[in-house]
């Protein structure tokens, strides 16, 4: 057992240790720029370009019936902004509690840098084809739908049919909320392996407690049910780093995005994070394919001739879609379960709209089912960073896997 321990000390810990003396920076760097602020900061020259532009539809706002498709997309989608949450809302006095990210952009004339407080705090409105749309504007550029677009004309500003921007958008290499959470994520393995590195190394036989159990647990189970069953003992030890590193990553920043009252994170949510890991897979696994399992894509032993034309493009095709099917079965999970949360809570809003108690007793059911959700997410939170490795395992075994004949 001491030496299993070792072993998976070495694989991951180091790894991660190795991780730790890169990522402070870029950590500082980040959070340098980044402000904390309310909604109602806004300086009296954007409150007074605000309210001239929006005098005529206070009302016809606060007549609005609750939009839930609206509220539940702007909640689990990307955002310049990381928002914990808001006073008063509905009324004159609402306030929005935020981290505004740092915004940076590339156009003709060059970079561009300014805190995403100035487009939150200076939101328009517009009519377009009889629906109320919202974006904001700062200095000669448009934020809408969390995409940053280059004001033009007098205007500043273009709809087409659909009520979408149809400006020319602009090179955004902003960091946005996701991007945050991949960083805090990654921190919170640095702190938590740390810690268990550093109790192995001040003393190596002494039973494991606390943190140090939980992750020697996972480790162990790991390696034993899911990277050597799928990949073989001769070829289990080079892919334990990866392995673990990707199911104790997909599982904290699941985890983080269950926390309430911290910024919303759905980080396994967003496309742009599950194509990458995917990506990383699908590159693995092509790199370390074996000649067999190349022989056995592109020309198949013992299939006859005519079989061959159809197997094989079947065959070159399941090549793309292995690291596909690992992107939208993670998105699609986390997703639905953001999505069932924010449902349940819409209910309350819109059955409060018609009588408070009918809000107030479907406030209480939906209360008592989000909690029972909660619990099975925290469940689905482990499956799906359980399922993400032992697809990518078994890929690499396919990959590595020795002929029989």
């Amino acid at each position: 057992m001491a030496s299993n321990l070792k072993l998976a000390e070495k694989q991951n810990f180091t790894l991660n240790m190795h991780f730790k003396r890169n990522i402070g920076f870029v950590l500082f760097t980040l959070f340098s720029f980044v402000s904390f602020a309310s909604h109602d900061s806004v300086s009296h020259e954007t409150a007074a370009v605000e309210a001239h532009s929006t005098e005529n539809s206070h009302e016809q706002n606060h007549e609005q019936k609750f939009d839930a498709g609206e509220m539940i997309i702007h909640h689990i989608t990307d955002a310049h902004e990381i928002h914990f949450f808001t006073l008063n809302e509905g009324t004159p006095a609402e306030k929005h509690f935020s981290i505004y990210l740092p915004v940076i952009i590339k156009d003709e004339n060059g970079f561009h840098f300014f805190s995403a407080s100035h487009f939150y705090h200076n939101k328009k409105n517009a009519e377009v084809n009889g629906k109320h749309v919202h974006y904001y504007e700062h200095d000669g550029f448009i934020l809408s739908g969390e995409k940053i677009y280059k004001a033009e004309g007098e205007e500043k500003v273009t709809f087409n049919e659909k009520g979408e921007v149809a400006n020319a958008s602009v090179l955004d290499l902003s960091p946005t909320k996701s991007v945050v959470g991949l960083f805090i994520t990654a921190l919170i393995l640095i702190l938590l392996f740390g810690a268990a590195a550093r109790k192995y190394r001040k003393n190596p036989n002494a039973a494991p407690s606390g943190v140090q159990g939980l992750l020697e647990t996972l480790v162990i189970f790991i390696r034993d049910e899911v990277v050597i069953p799928s990949i073989g003992h001769k070829h289990a030890s080079r892919f334990m780093p990866f392995c673990l590193t990707t199911f104790f990553f997909i599982w904290i920043a699941n985890i983080l995005g269950m926390i309430p009252f911290i910024g919303g994170f759905n980080i396994m949510g967003t496309l742009g994070v599950t194509i990458v890991l995917a990506t990383i897979v699908f590159i693995m696994t092509t790199i370390n394919g074996k000649p067999y399992y190349w022989t056995h894509i592109l020309w198949p032993h013992g299939v006859p001739l005519p079989i061959k034309f159809i197997l094989v493009p079947i065959e070159i095709i399941g090549i793309f879609m292995k690291p596909l099917v690992l992107m939208i079965r993670l998105t699609a999970n986390m997703t639905a379960g953001h999505i069932i949360f924010l449902a349940l809570t819409s209910l309350v809003f819109i059955f409060g709209q018609s009588s408070a108690v009918a809000g107030y007793g479907v406030g209480v059911g939906s209360l008592a089912f989000m909690i029972f959700m909660y619990f099975i997410e925290l469940l689905v939170a482990f499956l799906q960073a359980y399922v993400f490795t032992l697809l990518a395992a078994s890929y690499f075994g396919s990959a590595l896997e020795e002929p029989h004949h």
